[in-house]
């Protein structure tokens, strides 16, 4: 029996986890700064994943063991949502920056130098269930550049726009226009390949139609008994060749994958119905409650039943 998705049907991938992920965006602080400034940004809560959008000029995100430089039209976004630091390379010397709270953001500014760099800093919050499940599978950080991208450069620079708009505005509705403006760009970057040799695949952004049609009809149908020769039948290639280029493009493993959607269904019919955990177990393909309730305990840490009470508590 395959899972009922009347309307998610005409939905693209991106576009139905977002829906999955009970996604909400919200922009916490516009950064002017100047000259050689350090900003440390705390981490966040669990079911929260910071973001930053540089409009313009360039900085360094320093993580853990790790550094980015951004550029105008960069987004990254952080999944594990660790503490980390923005700094500015400009003349003088290191200053911290000054915080000053607004109606719907906070504004932060250097208090010595003429601003060098626009940043927007944000946050998605996304529900227990498929949400939690969406975020864990992704790479952290993920960086993209929209620069020198054609189509998406202007989209970028037009949302850009608006938010500079809002933001300087600042007036009823401005959150709520800021928030869905976010939204819009998380699935932009959700659907943007990297396209960086070092960097871990980025599933939700298979660049590859064959396999994009996979992923498609494993959301579709996560109850049907999947094989890797129907899958490669599906995506027109042969066994070695499908199994090679899927791992390449999602950085997993057929089997794996299969798995992780599975369970992160199964965690949106667990905090958004009322089904049993057999019921449950059968529309992600598990004949047998207790192999679900080990696969599902592995991949979220919680037995079925505990994760339901968690997420309603």
């Amino acid at each position: 029996m395959s899972l009922n998705f009347p309307r998610e049907r005409l939905m693209d991938t991106v576009s139905r986890l977002i829906q999955m992920a009970r996604l909400q965006a919200s922009l916490d602080k516009r950064c002017l700064l100047a000259g050689t400034t350090v900003m440390d940004v705390s981490g966040y809560g669990q079911g929260e994943a910071p973001f930053h959008v540089l409009l313009d000029g360039t900085c360094t995100l320093e993580l853990p063991g790790r550094r980015l430089d951004l550029r105008p039209g960069d987004v990254v976004l952080l999944p594990r949502a660790e503490p980390h630091r923005i700094r500015t390379a400009g003349a003088g010397r290191a200053q911290r920056a000054v915080e000053t709270p607004g109606e719907t953001f906070d504004t932060i500014r250097s208090p010595v130098g003429e601003e060098m760099i626009d940043l927007f800093c944000g946050h998605y919050s996304y529900g227990s269930g498929a949400g939690t499940m969406l975020f864990r599978s992704l790479p952290d950080p993920i960086h993209v550049s929209f620069a020198e991208s054609g189509e998406a450069t202007e989209v970028v620079r037009m949302l850009s726009t608006v938010m500079r708009r809002e933001a300087q505005n600042d007036g009823p509705g401005t959150a709520a226009i800021l928030s869905y403006l976010c939204g819009a760009l998380l699935a932009m970057v959700l659907r943007k390949s990297n396209r960086r040799p070092a960097d871990t695949a980025l599933w939700t952004a298979a660049d590859d139609e064959r396999i994009r049609g996979v992923i498609d009809v494993l959301l579709r149908e996560p109850d049907a008994d999947w094989s890797i020769a129907h899958l490669a039948q599906i995506a027109g290639m042969s066994r070695a060749t499908f199994v090679r280029h899927f791992s390449h493009r999602t950085g997993m493993t057929v089997g794996a994958f299969l798995t992780h959607i599975r369970m992160m269904i199964a965690a949106d019919l667990l905090t958004e119905t009322d089904l049993t955990v057999a019921a449950v177990a059968a529309k992600v393909g598990y004949h047998s409650e207790s192999a679900f309730g080990r696969a599902f305990r592995l991949a979220s840490g919680s037995t079925p039943a505990r994760f339901r009470r968690s997420a309603a508590a």
